[in-house]
């Protein structure tokens, strides 16, 4: 292969992809990959992170894995590969006969596929690891990178084997994509993956056509009314979240009562029935999607006119998020926070669920210590009474203390350290990111409850340079106009 400043990056891109141009970032990110460095490429939802893999795929020979967490991104970015000249692309996830697997991964072993989409539970099963091995895999992509970050938003525990699948691939070079990702979460990201030579590239996250508001109630009561109040006369189609299921329930019902056709999306729904939710709010055929947080990866509706909050996010990282999906036709758009003093109480209660026990540590590193030969991590998990979730972080914590090792196989064999010493690591360890996430929900705090620029204050968060006024937030609105309204 030519090196990397040789390669005609945007012919390539044309030629087989059918790209009349590239965007912002887009070359430097594909020419870091081809001179043989790890990525993390850090760019607004819609600013074209699918082209860098893409384009990389087609310039460097080997198989190009793509790692991303839901089957309908998985099957869009196949169709759009499959109507280009780019070679062949496959997806490998739960919705397909295990027949059809097995094809696709014969197939990429032929050398048949450049492409294949697997979502990250797929690592779980060593015939696919060892597939993958036979293939020449080049080119790991991990989407929604943020994913793999306990600091971050919408993390996903299966996530957090990547690191060890690139290595027993190998180490091919790596590309992590994601939306946002504050430094910390960066760096989780790069050293989770085992990036080597990471090179970081990060895209302004501005987004001047959405307008930040935040409005201030004292009762519950007040605050549901007003929203639904607002959601009757604002231009549609739009998003409300909610901190919970039964809020979701109780604006639903509050919207029917106006005659607004609305539809909600919460993780205790069936598949199929927030699939058809799903569609019903992509097609138009609802105005309004009312959801819990599970509701919006890979959704990408460009005519979006309004994100509202009935409850604050966890984090500056995950309201970013959520609001960044409005207005993405570049239409003016708004996003308010519904905000009562009260609520960032109940966020932190719900960030302080899920402390694994010191005992129940030991009793697994225990367990681990057993074995002299490399067992299954889940077998261990039952015996110890934990659920696969609560297993994939307890194990991550004693493999920082030294007490376990995941192989590449899935297996984990005990560490080096003291079984006693390392769980009381691990629980510290523990308890320190448990506290860590309470900052996360002061600077929501914060953001809500400023009289300076918000929009600064969201950039400034995420280490984005911008200074203040914005012109199209309610404080700078309220400062040009000679008011300021209450707080509280």
């Amino acid at each position: 292969m030519p090196s990397a400043k040789k390669v005609d990056v945007a012919g390539l891109a044309r030629e087989h992809l059918g790209f009349e141009q590239l965007r912002a970032g887009q070359e430097e990110a594909v020419r870091a990959i081809l001179a043989g460095h790890d990525v993390l490429a850090v760019q607004p939802t819609g600013s074209g992170k699918s082209a860098i893999y893409q384009i990389a795929g087609v310039a460097i020979e080997g198989v190009t894995v793509v790692v991303s967490p839901l089957i309908a991104l998985q099957k869009d970015q196949v169709d759009a590969i499959t109507e280009s000249d780019a070679p062949e692309a496959v997806a490998v996830n739960s919705s397909h006969k295990a027949s059809e697997i097995r094809e696709h991964l014969e197939r990429l072993e032929r050398g048949k596929v450049e492409y294949i989409f697997m979502a990250p539970e797929q690592f779980r099963k060593k015939e696919t690891i060892e597939n993958l091995r036979n293939a020449n895999v080049s080119l790991f992509v991990v989407d929604e990178a943020h994913c793999i970050s306990e600091w971050g938003h919408d993390f996903r525990p299966d996530y957090l084997r990547l690191g060890h699948v690139v290595e027993g691939l190998g180490h091919p070079r790596v590309l992590a994509l994601t939306a946002t990702a504050t430094p910390r979460v960066r760096g989780e990201i790069v050293e989770r993956l085992g990036m080597r030579k990471a090179k970081v590239f990060v895209q302004s996250f501005d987004r001047p056509n959405i307008h930040l508001r935040v409005d201030h109630f004292k009762t519950a009561e007040e605050k549901r009314d007003a929203l639904v109040h607002r959601v009757r006369w604002a231009d549609k189609p739009g998003i409300v979240y909610t901190g919970t299921r039964k809020a979701a329930e109780e604006i639903m019902a509050g919207l029917a009562e106006e005659g607004i056709d609305a539809v909600f999306y919460h993780g205790g729904m069936k598949a199929s029935e927030r699939h058809q939710a799903q569609e019903r709010f992509m097609a138009g055929d609802a105005d309004v999607m009312v959801a819990t947080n599970a509701f919006g990866m890979g959704i990408d509706k460009p005519d979006v006119r309004f994100v509202y909050h009935h409850d604050p996010a966890d984090s500056l990282d995950s309201y970013y998020q959520e609001i960044g999906r409005a207005g993405r036709d570049g239409e003016k758009a708004e996003a308010i926070l519904f905000y009562r003093r009260q609520d960032i109480g109940a966020q932190s209660f719900k960030t302080s669920e899920g402390k694994i026990e010191r005992e129940t540590l030991k009793h697994l590193a225990s367990k681990i210590a057993e074995h002299e030969t490399p067992v299954d991590p889940e077998e261990v998990a039952l015996q110890v009474g934990l659920s696969r979730r609560k297993m994939v972080s307890a194990l991550q914590r004693l493999e920082d203390a030294g007490a376990a090792e995941t192989l590449p196989s899935g297996e984990v064999v005990a560490g080096n350290a003291d079984v006693e010493e390392a769980a009381e690591a691990a629980a510290a360890e523990q308890e320190r990111r448990r506290e860590g996430k309470k900052e996360p929900l002061e600077k929501m705090r914060e953001y809500a409850e400023t009289a300076e620029c918000r929009r600064e204050m969201l950039l400034r968060y995420l280490e984005d340079e911008f200074a203040g006024p914005c012109g199209t937030c309610d404080n700078c609105e309220d400062t040009s106009a000679g008011t300021r309204r209450e707080v509280g």
